[in-house]
């Protein structure tokens, strides 16, 4: 079987920042970039834990969603298996330069925020109570003053 993509990604030398992972081409011509929005540096630092990264999906996707200049371009946004970063799919061909005032308001969203995570109910979340407020705002509080803010070119260019 073919490797895919992401599994040529040297890993080892991956850095935390925010890289085009792949651009697909829609059967109608619309174009979706995936960005990898890595928040620790794999097999060198330790995993964030699902539930923090759940509850970084609950708060991602609704701020996101909810964007008023990008709202219309979110297609998706989802944890890592690994649980080092997540995917964030957008219509267009954009680069991570041109999403990094997004990613930043979204963290530092993320960071501060206070009050129920939205959507962690039972009747609106297959397994609501497996989040972990607390550890994702440290996580995002530390992505967002660490990387996306003093951001440098070798954080959004994968490694060859």
């Amino acid at each position: 079987m073919k490797k895919i993509a992401s599994f040529t990604i040297d890993h080892e030398r991956l850095l935390r920042g925010v890289y085009v992972s792949r651009r697909d081409t829609t059967p109608k011509g619309d174009i979706i970039t995936t960005f990898d929005v890595r928040m620790t540096e794999p097999n060198r630092q330790e995993a964030i834990s699902p539930e923090a990264l759940h509850a970084i999906e609950h708060l991602a996707a609704t701020f996101l969603r909810n964007d008023p200049e990008w709202a219309d371009k979110i297609v998706y946004w989802g944890p890592m298996g690994c649980c080092t970063g997540s995917y964030l799919l957008m219509q267009g061909e954009l680069t991570p330069e041109e999403i990094l005032p997004l990613l930043r308001r979204t963290f530092s969203f993320i960071a501060d925020f206070e009050g129920d995570v939205p959507g962690a109910t039972p009747r609106d979340c297959g397994n609501y109570s497996f989040m972990d407020l607390p550890a994702a705002k440290e996580a995002a509080h530390r992505y967002l003053e660490e990387v996306l803010i003093p951001i440098t070119p070798a954080q959004t260019a994968y490694p060859n």
